[in-house]
C-alpha cells in the first residue's frame, strides 16, 4: 500500500520570515537606539517616550511604504514578463514548447521525455508552465505589495513596542541600561527564532542580530552624550 509522504521544507518560510525578521529587527534596533540616544543626551523622561512613539509610527510607515514600492516594482516586472510570454505563446507555440523542453533537458531529462513533459504541461496550462519554469514565477512566490507592506509595518511595530514599553516603565536614571539590556535580550531571542525557523545555526543567528543591535545603540548613545543637553 502506498502511503502519502508530506515533506516540510524550510524554503517555504523564506518570504514571510525575511519580512518579519527584518521588520521586527528594525523596530527593536531603531526604537531602542532612538530612546537610548535621547536618554544619553539628558532629555526628560517624557521627551524620551515621545521620541520613541514618534519613531515607532514613522518607522512603521517607512517600512510599509518602502516594502510596498519595492514589491510593487517586482510585481510590475513579473506582469510585464508574463504578458510578453503570453504574446510569444500566441505567436509561436511550437517554438515555446521547444524552449520548455530544452529547459527540462538541461535539468536532466532525456530529449524524448523532455518533449513529452513540455507537451503535457502546455496542454494543461502553457502560460503557467512557462511562468514557473522559464521565468521562475509561481503563485506561492509571486509579489504581493499590500501584504508585504502590512506585514513589514506590523513586524516593525511589534519590535518597536518592546523597547518603548521598557522606556515607559523604567526610571530615567536606569533607562539607558534597562532599554539596552532588554533590547539585546529581545534581539537575541529574535535571532534564535529566525535561525530555528530557517534551519540555520542558532548561535550564529543570535550573535549576528545582537552584535549589530548593540553597535547601533552604542553609536547612538555616543551621539546623544556628545551633543546632548546639560543637566
Amino acid at each position: 500500500m502506498v502511503t502519502s509522504h508530506r515533506e516540510q521544507h524550510r524554503t517555504q518560510h523564506i518570504g514571510w520570515l525575511r519580512a518579519s525578521v527584518l521588520g521586527a529587527n528594525d523596530g527593536i534596533v531603531s526604537t531602542a537606539s532612538l530612546v537610548v540616544g535621547m536618554a544619553a543626551s539628558n532629555a526628560s523622561h517624557q521627551s524620551v517616550v515621545v521620541a520613541g512613539i514618534a519613531g515607532l509610527v514613522a518607522g512603521a510607515m517607512s517600512m510599509a511604504a518602502g516594502e510596498y514600492v519595492s514589491v510593487s516594482s517586482q510585481a510590475d516586472t513579473e506582469r510585464a514578463d508574463i504578458d510578453r510570454e503570453r504574446m510569444e505563446l500566441a505567436v509561436d507555440a511550437h517554438a515555446e514548447r521547444a524552449e520548455l523542453a530544452a529547459i527540462y533537458g538541461r535539468r536532466g531529462l532525456d530529449a524524448s521525455l523532455a518533449e513529452q513533459v513540455a507537451e503535457q504541461l502546455m496542454l494543461k496550462d502553457a502560460l503557467a508552465a512557462h511562468a514557473r519554469d522559464e521565468l521562475g514565477i509561481s503563485e506561492t512566490m509571486s509579489a504581493r505589495p499590500i501584504q508585504a507592506a502590512l506585514a513589514s509595518a506590523a513586524a516593525f511595530a511589534v519590535g518597536a513596542i518592546l523597547p518603548l514599553m521598557t522606556a515607559v516603565l523604567a526610571a530615567n536614571s536606569y533607562l539607558v541600561v534597562l532599554v539596552t539590556g532588554t533590547s539585546l535580550i529581545f534581539l537575541t531571542l529574535l535571532g534564535i527564532l529566525a535561525a530555528y525557523t530557517g534551519g540555520s545555526s542558532i548561535i550564529v543567528g543570535a550573535m549576528r542580530v545582537a552584535f549589530w543591535g548593540a553597535l547601533a545603540m552604542a553609536l547612538t548613545a555616543g551621539v546623544g552624550a556628545i551633543f546632548g543637553t546639560a543637566v
